[in-house]
């Protein structure tokens, strides 16, 4: 059988990709509307006893905004890119060594491809009631209320960044760039993929009160 060429091949399993994000995008579209209206209020009393929105309704009445910076948490995952978006790059390279190392026969292309499937089931069940709840209870994420649609688009396209990357650079480079990327997060945020992942899992009365700055 004729083998086709491996450009062909990386054509045909990038084609693919888009597929799975609209998918996930069509996942979100569906879910937010019912997870706002479940986990947040219809709005609080805020200074002079008068209304103040929600985080996720004011965030879509920004949409101008594409990035939010800011080391407050009460917007975060609402635009297309905030402090943990860098995360999500080192969720690419982790995913990248993670198939590598269990897949070495598989063309980087179908690699690339299931990096993107992974991190779209990550951002999935990122946003169920259980692990919304989860972060609320656990970590720094006070006010976290899920991803909006914009974010988690962007959060795929971080983690597809993150594995390009990986593919491409040494791999001394890559570690140190996680290791930069984590301390980098820590410094800002008082967060970083790690932390979090431990919050999730196991959480810390000590590592709580130093991200609270109680």
């Amino acid at each position: 059988m004729r083998q086709q060429p491996r450009a062909a091949s990386w054509r045909l399993y990038l084609a693919t990709a888009p597929r799975v994000v609209s998918r996930v995008r069509a996942f979100f579209c569906n879910a937010s509307i019912r997870r706002v209206r479940k986990l947040q209020p219809a709005g609080g009393v805020g200074p002079g006893g008068g209304l103040h929105p929600r985080p996720a309704v004011d965030a879509a009445k920004n949409q101008s905004r594409i990035s939010h910076t800011a080391d407050g948490f009460t917007h975060n995952s609402q635009y297309l890119t905030d402090p943990y978006t860098f995360s999500h790059i080192t969720h690419g390279i982790l995913l990248y060594g993670l198939l590598r190392l269990i897949a070495p026969g598989l063309p980087p292309g179908l690699r690339a491809v299931l990096a993107i499937a992974a991190e779209s089931v990550w951002e999935v069940t990122e946003n169920t009631d259980l692990v919304i709840q989860r972060y609320r209870a656990t970590t720094i994420s006070l006010n976290y209320y899920g991803d909006s649609v914009m974010n988690s688009m962007g959060d795929i396209v971080a983690c597809v960044a993150g594995f390009v990357l990986a593919w491409r650079l040494p791999t001394r480079v890559t570690v140190i760039g996680v290791i930069l990327l984590e301390a980098g997060l820590v410094l800002w945020i008082r967060d970083s993929l790690f932390l979090n992942i431990l919050m999730l899992v196991h959480p810390l009365a000590a590592i709580r009160r130093w991200q609270t700055g109680a």
